[in-house]
């Protein structure tokens, strides 16, 4: 391991916006070397008001969560991923710049529902996530059947979820999963960068997303609503 990425560890276990799981087989938070029970309390504990939680997973360098938290004051931003020095990045700016509705946690997507009450989050975006290619892999995919199940435990009905790729058969797998579930999606994009007017949200530009566009590679957006299994549509 590389002296930068053991004193961005370093750095981590100090930043009082990042919490860590350390322990996946007993599942804990830590903050600043406190032992943090958030579930169900971020608004209170963390953001300190009653605005909507949203989660961006596999959040890299949490391009989405500083953005979004910049763009939109009345949301509380959390980024997710399991890679703490490519959290670093964005824990380390959203300090610098004094963004109070943005925080990071580090742990495995599986595991959300061991930090997140039902119905805390409101609003899930999932930017440029490992598209598993390989058909035996599938069950590894954010979109795939078990993940929107871990969604469903932690998110308010009808809560929105946005899949931003540019892995086609990730995103053609995904409309299929929604079609089977019984969901029509929202908005279905094919070439996010190739529409006269790109929306707002999705002018956000990840650290995966530039070097696709180097490749000439073309955009996906994808956005539904997520309900509990069996209810009405």
């Amino acid at each position: 391991m590389s002296k930068n990425k053991l004193a961005k560890f370093a750095e981590l276990e100090n930043f009082p916006n990042v919490f860590q799981n350390f322990t996946p087989l007993q599942p804990a938070l830590t903050c600043c070397g406190e032992k943090a029970e958030m579930k169900g309390r971020w608004k209170e504990l963390f953001f300190r008001n009653e605005n909507p939680v949203v989660l961006e997973l596999a959040c890299g360098k949490g391009d989405y969560s500083v953005n979004l938290a910049r763009q939109y004051p009345g949301r509380n931003l959390i980024g997710i991923d399991v890679k703490g020095n490519r959290i670093w990045t964005g824990a380390r700016q959203a300090l610098d710049e004094g963004l109070e509705n943005v925080a990071f946690v580090r742990t495995r997507i599986e595991q959300l529902g061991e930090f997140f009450a039902p119905q805390e989050i409101a609003e899930i975006w999932i930017t440029f996530p490992d598209p598993f290619p390989r058909k035996s892999r599938a069950m590894k995919r954010l979109t795939s059947p078990r993940f929107l199940d871990i969604y469903r435990k932690v998110c308010e009905p009808g809560a929105r979820i946005h899949l931003k790729t540019d892995a086609t058969g990730l995103f053609e797998y995904s409309l299929e999963v929604l079609a089977e579930e019984g969901i029509a999606p929202e908005e279905v994009i094919r070439d996010v960068h190739g529409m006269a007017r790109v929306p707002e949200e999705l002018q956000i530009l990840t650290y995966y997303e530039k070097m696709h566009l180097e490749a000439k590679k073309k955009i996906h957006y994808l956005r539904f609503r997520l309900f509990p299994e069996n209810s009405q549509r």
